[in-house]
C-alpha cells in the first residue's frame, strides 16, 4: 500500500510542476530524435484521459452545455500557455453512427482557418527571395501569365492586382451573385465544362467578369482571392500547393496530420471526423452534376477545390503547434522571421491582416473558419494563452457562431483557477506518464489509468 501511495505521489509532481525541473532530478532518459523532427504526429503522443483533471472538470462542463445548446455532434479542444501545450480533449462523438467518441488525434475540416497556412506559405516564399508581395499576379508581366489557363481577361484592372491585394481581401473579388467556390456547377455550365467546375475553371470564371473595385481600394472578404493564391505558391515554387505546404510550412513546424480534405464522406482520413449539419438543413444538387440531392458537407460542396482558401483538414493540438511556429516567441522555434510575422499581424486601415481575421496592438490574434458541418476557431490571446477549438456539427449562425465559441472559451476559462504546469508537447512526459500507468496496472487491485487529484 505504501509503495502505491508513493507511485501516486510521484505522478502528481509531474502534472503539477515544471518539466524541466523535474527531469534535472530523475534523469529521464532522452529520446535521440528532437521533438520537431519525430515522424508521428503530436496528438498521437496522449488521449483524452491526459487532460481528465479535477482542475478542468468546470470547464469540461461549459463546453459540454453549450454542446447540448447547439446540437453540437462532436468537437476537440487544445489550450497552449507561453508555447506549452497544458490541455488537449475530444467531446462527444467523432463518428456518431459507429459510437466512435472524439479523441484527441481526430482531425476535421477547419474551412478558413487554412488561409493562415497559405499566408504562411507566401511569406516563406517572399523570405526566400523568389516572391514578393508586390508582385502583380495576372497580365504578362505577371506570375500566372498562361493564357491558356487565365484568360481572356474582362477588366484591365485585374492586372494590377498583386499578392498583398489578395491576401489582404482586395483583390476586387465581391460575392453579389454567389460565392464563386461554392457554385461548382453553375460555373461549370457556364464555362462549358463537366461539373464540378475545378479551381482553374473558378478563376478563369472570375477573370470574364469586371471587379466589383479597383484592386487595393477596398476591402471584400474573397474566397476565391486565396484560391488564386494557392495557384501562385504552385508557379513558383514548382510543386503541387499541398505538397508545398507539408514540405515548407507543416512539416518544419512539426505538424505530420494535416491534410487537403475530400469531399465525400465515404474517402474521409482514417482518423477523420463524420460531418453533420442542423436538423433542418437543405439539400442541394451534387455538386458532381448529378441530380441527386445531398447534404453539402457530403458532395454538396466541392471541398477540393478549395485548397488555400478553406481546404485544410486539422486537429486542434497540430493547429497549435502550427501557430507556436509563426508567433514570434522564441519558447519554440519559429519558421518564419520575426519581420514575416510582423507583417502578418500588422494593423492595417482598411485593409485585413494576411491570413488571420482580425489582430490587435494589445497582441490578440484571431482565425475563425466555418463550412457546412464545421466550425473553427483558433485564438492567441496577449495573456500567453492561445487555444483552437473545432466542430464536426453546423449551425443555422453559419459564419457568426466562431464568435459565440469565442465567448464560450472566455467563461469556460475563466472557470479554471489553476492550470497544470506541463507540456503535452513533449514526448517524454507522455512516455512517463504511460510508464506510470503500467506501474499502477502491475499491482494488485489496481487499475490502469492516469493519477490527477480526483483519483486520489
Amino acid at each position: 500500500m505504501k509503495y502505491i501511495i508513493l507511485i501516486i505521489l510521484f505522478f502528481l509532481v509531474i502534472s503539477f510542476r515544471p518539466w524541466n525541473s523535474f527531469t534535472k532530478e530523475i534523469q529521464v532518459e532522452k529520446d535521440s530524435i528532437p521533438q520537431d523532427t519525430l515522424a508521428v504526429a503530436v496528438h498521437d503522443l496522449f488521449t483524452n484521459e491526459y487532460s481528465d483533471l479535477v482542475e478542468t472538470k468546470r470547464l469540461d462542463q461549459t463546453i459540454e452545455r453549450f454542446m447540448n445548446q447547439w446540437e453540437i455532434k462532436g468537437a476537440s479542444l487544445a489550450i497552449m500557455k507561453d508555447g506549452k501545450l497544458i490541455y488537449s480533449k475530444g467531446y462527444g462523438y467523432a463518428d456518431e453512427e459507429n459510437e466512435v467518441k472524439t479523441d484527441v488525434n481526430h482531425i476535421f475540416r477547419i474551412a478558413s482557418v487554412s488561409k493562415l497556412i497559405t499566408a504562411a506559405g507566401i511569406m516563406k516564399l517572399v523570405e526566400n527571395g523568389i516572391l514578393s508581395l508586390d508582385d502583380k499576379v495576372f497580365g504578362e508581366e505577371g506570375i500566372l501569365s498562361d493564357t491558356t489557363l487565365y484568360a481572356p481577361i474582362k477588366d484591365k484592372r485585374v492586372n494590377n492586382i498583386t499578392v498583398e491585394n489578395l491576401l489582404r481581401h482586395q483583390g476586387g473579388f465581391t460575392n453579389r451573385a454567389g460565392d464563386p467556390m461554392f457554385c461548382p456547377v453553375d460555373i461549370a455550365e457556364k464555362m462549358n465544362v463537366p461539373a464540378p467546375a475545378d479551381l482553374n475553371t473558378i478563376i478563369k470564371f472570375v477573370l470574364s467578369r469586371r471587379l466589383g473595385f479597383t484592386p487595393g481600394t477596398s476591402t471584400c472578404y474573397s474566397n476565391v482571392g486565396y484560391g488564386i493564391l494557392s495557384r501562385v505558391i504552385e508557379k513558383v515554387s514548382g510543386k503541387n500547393y499541398e505538397e508545398f505546404i507539408q514540405d515548407s510550412i507543416l512539416i518544419p513546424a512539426g505538424c505530420y496530420d494535416m491534410h487537403l480534405a475530400h469531399n465525400l464522406d465515404k474517402d474521409r482520413y482514417f482518423n477523420e471526423v463524420r460531418y453533420y449539419e442542423q436538423s433542418d438543413a437543405d439539400l442541394i444538387r451534387s455538386c458532381d452534376g448529378r441530380d441527386t440531392l445531398v447534404y453539402r458537407s457530403n458532395g454538396g460542396n466541392n471541398i477540393e477545390a478549395l485548397y488555400g482558401a478553406g481546404g485544410w483538414v486539422a486537429s486542434p493540438t497540430e493547429l497549435l503547434r502550427f501557430l507556436s511556429a509563426i508567433d514570434a516567441d522564441d519558447s519554440y522555434p519559429d519558421i518564419l522571421t520575426k519581420e514575416s510575422v510582423e507583417t502578418m499581424t500588422k494593423c492595417v486601415k482598411n485593409a485585413l491582416p494576411l491570413g488571420w481575421m482580425n489582430t490587435n496592438n494589445q497582441g490578440d490574434w484571431w482565425r475563425s473558419g466555418t463550412l457546412a458541418g464545421t466550425s473553427a476557431m483558433l485564438k492567441r490571446q496577449r495573456d500567453g494563452f492561445c487555444w483552437a477549438f473545432i466542430t464536426n456539427t453546423s449551425n443555422w449562425t453559419g459564419p457568426r457562431f466562431p464568435h459565440k465559441i469565442e465567448g464560450m472559451m472566455a467563461r469556460a476559462m475563466d472557470r479554471v483557477k489553476e492550470w497544470p504546469d506541463r507540456n503535452l508537447f513533449d514526448p517524454d512526459y507522455c512516455k512517463a506518464f504511460e510508464d506510470g500507468k503500467k506501474l499502477l496496472a502491475n499491482e494488485k487491485g489496481v487499475q490502469a489509468h492516469p493519477v490527477h487529484p480526483d483519483n486520489i
